[in-house]
Formats: C-alpha cells, sequence, structure tokens
C-alpha cells in the first residue's frame, strides 16, 4: 500500500469536532497523521478520534493559546474557527513561521448570488450582500491572500458549501419542518420549490479534504469540494419525508415575504439557499483523483432520520418558527378560483 502523504505528518485542526471538522479529523487520523485538536472542549456527539491529542484552550485567547501549544510547529494547521479578520490576522501571527501549510475552511455563501452562471468554479466572483457571515468571509480569504502575497503565509482556503451529518437536519428550524410532517401539518418550502442545492455528506467532504493536507498543489490555492448530486428543494423535502415514513404536504412561499417576517431567517435564504447552487468540482479532483463523493441523500436523509429517533430529545421543535411558519403557510396557500 502506498504511504499515505499525511503518515506520522503533524497536523493541529483548531476545533475538530464539529459537523464538518469531525470527519475531516477522523480522516486525517485513518490516514496516519499525527493529529492534535485545539479546543475549549470536547463533544460528546462526535468523539475525537483514537489517538489524537487535544489541547484544551480558547483560540480566541492568543496568549492562552500560544502557551497550550508551547512553541510546537506542526506540518498543517486547519482553522475551522475562523469567522472574521480579527480571527484570521491573530492566525496569521500565531503560526507564521510555524506551520508549512494553514488551512482556511471559508464558504461557498460567498460567492455571487444570485450566481452569473453555474456550475460554479472556484474564480466566480465573490460577492453577497445579503449575508454578513459570507462578507465575513469574504474579508477573511482577502486578508489571507495578502498575507500569501507579501509574507509567503501558506494558505490554503476550501469553501464547504451544505455539508450534513447525521445530527444536521437540512431545513431552518432543524427538526420542525420534520415533526409538521409527521403530525400531518403543512410544511413551508421557499420559493416555488425548484431551485437546485447541493448537499454534501461530511465524510465525502472529508475524502476530498483531507487529500490537500500537505499537498505542495494546495499552497496559494482555493478549492471547493461538494457533492456532484443536485436536488431541488422540493425533492429535498420529499426524500426527508420518505426516510421519516411520511407524504409531505408542501405549500410554497416566496423568500421575500419569510424575509420580511423574519430577517434572520431571510438572511439565510436571500444569501444562500434561494438561489440554485451546482459546482464544477474539476479543481478538487485534479489535485485529488481520489476523491469521489459517494453518499446519496436519500442514504443521508435516513441517517438523520435515525439518529433523530433514537432520542427523543433530539427531536427539538423550535416553537417560535413553528408559529410563523402556520402564519406564513395560510397567508400564502393557494385559494380555490
Amino acid at each position: 500500500m502506498t504511504p499515505s502523504r499525511l503518515e506520522r505528518r503533524k497536523v493541529l485542526f483548531i476545533g475538530g469536532t464539529g459537523v464538518i471538522s469531525s470527519a475531516c479529523a477522523g480522516r486525517a487520523a485513518e490516514l496516519g497523521a499525527d493529529l492534535h485538536l485545539l479546543n475549549r472542549s470536547v463533544s460528546s456527539v462526535r468523539p475525537v478520534p483514537d489517538g489524537a491529542t487535544v489541547i484544551t484552550a480558547d483560540v480566541r485567547d492568543t496568549d492562552g493559546t500560544r502557551a497550550a501549544l508551547k512553541g510546537q510547529e506542526f506540518d498543517v494547521v486547519v482553522d475551522f474557527l475562523g469567522f472574521t479578520t480579527d480571527h484570521v490576522a491573530r492566525a496569521v501571527e500565531l503560526f507564521g513561521g510555524r506551520t508549512g501549510q494553514y488551512v482556511f475552511i471559508g464558504s461557498a455563501a460567498a460567492y455571487q448570488r444570485p450566481p452569473g452562471q453555474l456550475p460554479l468554479a472556484e474564480t466566480a466572483p465573490l460577492r453577497n450582500p445579503h449575508s454578513a457571515y459570507a462578507r465575513d468571509k469574504i474579508a477573511c480569504e482577502e486578508l489571507l491572500a495578502r498575507s500569501h502575497d507579501e509574507r509567503r503565509f501558506p494558505v490554503t482556503v476550501v469553501r464547504p458549501s451544505h455539508t450534513y451529518d447525521r445530527t444536521a437536519v437540512p431545513f431552518d428550524g432543524g427538526w420542525t419542518a420534520v415533526e409538521r410532517m409527521r403530525r400531518g401539518q403543512e410544511v413551508l418550502v421557499h420559493g416555488d420549490g425548484t431551485s437546485l442545492w447541493t448537499l454534501t455528506h461530511h465524510t465525502d467532504f472529508a475524502r476530498g479534504f483531507a487529500g490537500l493536507l500537505g499537498h505542495p498543489e494546495a499552497l496559494g490555492e482555493t478549492f471547493h469540494i461538494t457533492s456532484d448530486e443536485v436536488l431541488s428543494w422540493d425533492r429535498i423535502y420529499r426524500t426527508v419525508a420518505e426516510a421519516a415514513g411520511v407524504e409531505p404536504r408542501l405549500v410554497h412561499v416566496p423568500s421575500d415575504a419569510i424575509a420580511a417576517a423574519d430577517p434572520r431567517w431571510g438572511e439565510n435564504l436571500l444569501g444562500d439557499k434561494a438561489h440554485s447552487m451546482v459546482f464544477d468540482n474539476g479543481k478538487i479532483r485534479r489535485v485529488v483523483p481520489e476523491f469521489t463523493a459517494s453518499i446519496p441523500f436519500a442514504e443521508g436523509a435516513r441517517e438523520i432520520i435515525a439518529w433523530h429517533d433514537e432520542d427523543p430529545a433530539r427531536r427539538v421543535v423550535d416553537a417560535r418558527l413553528d408559529a410563523l411558519m402556520d402564519e406564513l403557510i395560510d397567508a400564502h396557500r393557494p385559494r380555490p378560483s
């Protein structure tokens, strides 16, 4: 067997127990990395991989983090917790000269909404006036590009899109829509239900991601990593309903109307989910030829339902959104002519 590029490489994950990072940590450990996780606490939902070293520290406390790392150097540092330019500037100062590669987790939400053309390549414009989260990620990328050009900071940017695991129902309000389905209630779908969306299982993402770690061709480059399966939102709701053993009653509500009723929910839609998003994964496959996304959402939906059904405490309904859905559905339900 050909040795992995990560075998015995010293890798630090800032984070490591989230939806995306847990699968990436598991894959890195599987490939033989000397894995270290810097985190304030360890998740009981997503355990740390066997053999990984946990460094307990708050990355926002720069002095405390520097002390916890005790001057260590790493072949690769992956930052799952960089959301603002302040976060990233501190990381550049902390890890400059101490790592051969710094991997920043950006977001496909940074791509222009609505997109100019599909499928999206990594060179697509970055502009999202509807999402503060996306604008912050764009600013982080700009800072890192300057650091790469001016200081030779060894950065790689990865832009996930909608990546999920068994804990993550892909709807605003989480389990709320599934509970409505099981009650026999109507379920709100934004827009007309035909916009296209890409859902990526976190273990599929991790296969592509791990191949970039320590890869010389990844330095100074940007990659998105997604599934090639593209589904309409109506199909996504129906796939979850099928996994839940019910027939859904879908009612379409304009995204603008949802945004008017709930600006935060509206930001998630107008700044992201209301627009068709389809990705060209040619670049990640050129650098990581073994990458393939093999888990269809139908299988992922069954995992999601099974995990939530294992424990009633996991089936949390957002009472406020539940009531708002009733109001919006009632206002936009098709009326008999």
